[in-house]
């Protein structure tokens, strides 16, 4: 695979629209990935409730790191109590957890309460499902790694579809990240009123035109040239990048944008949404 670090945003995205099959493939085939997905595939057939799960530490990690919750494998103990949590319940924890990879992880793994009755470990499309998010995972972090804004981006594009409202954005910081950047909007609007903060997202965007893949192409061009733009802020004079302000009153609470002309950037027109 050919490393994006050190690239601009733009040219790393053109690398990575043109490779991203290839890559993931030669992912899935490296052997240490690869002895990973047979072990999967070979044991979790075994698994019948949380607890045959959480106690095979290789099938365990295998299934944190797909649902990129690599960072909580510690946490068995917390992740036993999720996954036993009936999501009818209000109070259970895994509707207590604002990070979505939590409930995404629950749902997908399908146990009930008590962690008894799950079926998917014997369903052949299901593992194949789970491995496509392992192989998936390590390919967005990799490219996170190398190149933070291209991370950004490609977690974008797999959450725009699953995003109903404006908070389901405020919970996710790289969704948080990428509206901010896209919009011009400063870093510290993150310390406002979160209905405020979904306000000034409502007024920007339909969401429901989150499903028309032009508009996520737009948003994603719009994304990478005003990142591109403002890393050269500090080395370089750029006409196309105006910083008037982007600050919060202490006193106030007030809130004055940071403004970016972004036409002048990449030369946007017709944009579709607000």
């Amino acid at each position: 695979m050919i490393s994006i670090a050190g690239m601009s945003s733009s040219v790393a995205l053109q690398l990575v629209n043109a490779t991203e099959d290839k890559d993931q493939e030669l992912i899935r085939n490296e052997p240490q990935h690869a002895r990973e997905i047979a072990y999967f595939l070979d044991n979790i057939g075994n698994v019948e409730n949380v607890e045959d799960l959480t106690e095979d530490y290789r099938l365990y990690s295998f299934v944190m790191k797909a649902y990129d919750l690599e960072d909580q494998i510690f946490g068995k103990a917390m992740m036993e109590k999720l996954l036993e949590s009936d999501i009818n319940d209000s109070s259970a924890l895994v509707n207590r957890l604002t990070d979505s990879r939590f409930k995404d992880f629950h749902n997908a793994m399908g146990f009930g309460p008590e962690g008894q009755g799950n079926l998917n470990t014997l369903d052949a499309s299901w593992k194949a499902a789970v491995v496509d998010k392992y192989v998936d995972t390590q390919y967005v972090n990799g490219k996170g790694d190398e190149n933070e804004a291209i991370g950004t981006v490609l977690e974008f594009r797999r959450k725009a579809g699953s995003i109903n409202s404006a908070y389901d954005i405020l919970r996710d910081s790289d969704l948080s990240e990428f509206f901010r950047t896209a919009f011009g909007l400063p870093e510290a609007l993150a310390g406002i009123d979160i209905d405020r903060q979904a306000a000034i997202i409502n007024d920007r965007l339909d969401l429901e035109t989150l499903s028309d893949p032009d508009v996520v192409d737009d948003l994603v061009r719009r994304y990478v040239a005003i990142s591109d733009a403002t890393s050269d802020i500090a080395t370089s004079s750029n006409a196309a990048v105006t910083l008037l302000s982007g600050a919060l009153s202490a006193a106030s609470g007030s809130y004055i944008p940071a403004t970016i002309d972004i036409d002048a950037i990449q030369g946007f027109s017709g944009y579709k949404a607000r």
